[in-house]
C-alpha cells in the first residue's frame, strides 16, 4: 500500500517528475506586459524570416494589437540601427526581381509601392537599373517564349509576346520593337532554311 501511495505521489501534478511545458517567449517573458518589448520580439521574428519594409512591420504590429506609440518607437529604433532600411531593401528588391523574374522598372516600382516604400527610395533604386540591361532582358524573355508561338499568325504572335512583356512592366514602345525584331529575325531564319537546296554531288 505504501508503495502504491509513493508511486501515486511521484506522479502527482506537483511532482518534480512532471514533463516540462513548452515556453512561449511572449507569454512567459517577464516584460510581456511592456508593448515595446512585445513589438521588438515580433519585429525580430519577422526580420529573421525575411527582409521587411518599415510599413510591412508596422502592419504586422497593428494586427497584433500593439499601440501605435509603442510600434513607432520600436520601428524608429530599428531604423536607427539599420535593422530596417527601406532604401537598401528597394535596391536589393530591384536587382533580385529583375534577374529572377525579368521584371522592368514599371512593375518593380508598383511592387515596392505596395510594400510601402517611399517614392524617393523607389526612384533611387530604379535609377540603378541600366536601360541597356532592361533591353537585353526583354530580348531574352522574347527569345525564350518565341518558339511557343511558332505556327501562329503574325498578329497573334505579336499580341501574345507584347502582352507578356507588358505584364512584366516593359513600356509599349520597347515591347513592340523587341518583338517585331524577334519575329522578323525568326521569319528570315525560316526563309533561309526554305531556300536551301540539296548540294549537287559530282560522280567520279
Amino acid at each position: 500500500m505504501a508503495g502504491r501511495k509513493s508511486r501515486a505521489a511521484s506522479a502527482s501534478p506537483g511532482s518534480s517528475h512532471e514533463s516540462p511545458q513548452p515556453v512561449d517567449p511572449e507569454r512567459d517573458d517577464p516584460e510581456r506586459d511592456d508593448p515595446e518589448s512585445v513589438a521588438r520580439l515580433i519585429c525580430l521574428r519577422l526580420l529573421t524570416a525575411a527582409p521587411r519594409t518599415q510599413a510591412e512591420l508596422g502592419t504586422a504590429l497593428r494586427k497584433r494589437g500593439i499601440p501605435d506609440d509603442a510600434a513607432q518607437a520600436v520601428l524608429a529604433r530599428f531604423a536607427e540601427v539599420k535593422l530596417i532600411d527601406d532604401a537598401m531593401f528597394a535596391r536589393a528588391w530591384v536587382e533580385s526581381r529583375h534577374q529572377s523574374r525579368g521584371l522592368a522598372g514599371r512593375a518593380l516600382g508598383a511592387e515596392l509601392r505596395r510594400k510601402g516604400v517611399a517614392q524617393d527610395d523607389i526612384k533611387t533604386a530604379l535609377d540603378e537599373l541600366d536601360p541597356e540591361q532592361e533591353l537585353t532582358t526583354a530580348r531574352e524573355l522574347v527569345a525564350r517564349r518565341l518558339p511557343t508561338t511558332a505556327g501562329q499568325p503574325g498578329p497573334a504572335r505579336m499580341r501574345r509576346l507584347v502582352g507578356m512583356l507588358a505584364r512584366k512592366g516593359y513600356p509599349p514602345g520597347l515591347a513592340y520593337r523587341v518583338v517585331r525584331e524577334a519575329i522578323e529575325q525568326d521569319a528570315r531564319g525560316s526563309s533561309d532554311l526554305g531556300d536551301m537546296q540539296e548540294p549537287e554531288w559530282e560522280l567520279e
